[in-house]
């Protein structure tokens, strides 16, 4: 394979910085037993799964083996496999011409990931559709329970909004006492799933504030409903056996 293999090379800046080597552009190295002059320098950039740092490599050109990289436009993507093809016929002819998209190759590394990110999206949805249905039949549970209170209170001169807000404490209460609980757990199992990344973000407390600002106006709106129904009802119909 050597005896075929050009003699110049391209190396990335992971490789340059492993071997040592400073202006490195025109140095000869020894590879594989035959001398190789470089000429260049690649950026690095990630040719591995995101949970793997960037690692040496180089670039060589092999004739026996010719294999090119074109960046291509969407809009013309059939057009600039045609040329390509064509391209690759002139140069190399007799040689089956095959390709395949980068992105599709990148997208098999993370296919584990983005499964679960599209069930952890149904779960959530599920989650909170039951919940909200488990705070409306406890918030006509309560206001049930409590309307005789409330009659009393609204007779006395209680304000509807005074009313309202007396039912839904209790309730935001425990959704508050809940949020701290999942909060906990999710920075926690969040993390250390990121760690297993080399490159990685981290979880601000934006995401926190947004999510809890989000739960409590799920709360309010499947709370508010039966708190406000309670509130407005006509405390003489309550009343009257007393």
């Amino acid at each position: 394979m050597n005896g075929h293999a050009g003699k110049e090379i391209i190396f990335n800046e992971t490789a340059i910085k492993s071997m040592g080597l400073k202006e490195p552009v025109g140095k000869t190295i020894r590879l594989w037993g035959g001398e190789r002059q470089i000429v260049g320098v690649a950026a690095d950039f990630n040719f591995e799964s995101l949970y793997q740092s960037v690692k040496p490599c180089f670039f060589q050109a092999y004739p026996v083996m010719p294999n090119i990289m074109v960046k291509v436009n969407g809009a013309m993507e059939e057009k600039a496999i045609a040329g390509i093809s064509k391209a690759y016929q002139q140069f190399n002819p007799g040689m089956a011409f095959e390709y395949r998209f980068l992105d599709e190759d990148y997208q098999v590394l993370y296919a584990a990931e983005m499964r679960v990110g599209l069930l952890s999206r149904y779960f959530a949805g599920l989650a909170i559709i039951i919940s909200c249905l488990g705070l409306f039949g406890l918030a006509a549970f309560t206001a049930q329970r409590r309307q005789k209170e409330i009659s009393i209170r609204k007779v006395i001169g209680a304000s509807v909004s005074h009313l309202t807000l007396l039912l839904s404490r209790d309730f935001f209460k425990l959704v508050l006492m809940a949020v701290v609980i999942a909060f906990a757990l999710v920075w926690w199992g969040m993390n250390h799933w990121l760690d297993y990344f080399a490159y990685r973000i981290h979880i601000g407390p934006d995401v926190f504030l947004i999510t809890a600002g989000v739960i409590t106006g799920i709360t309010i709106l499947t709370v508010s409903f039966q708190a406000i129904k309670a509130a407005v009802a006509n405390p003489v119909r309550y009343l009257k056996g007393e």
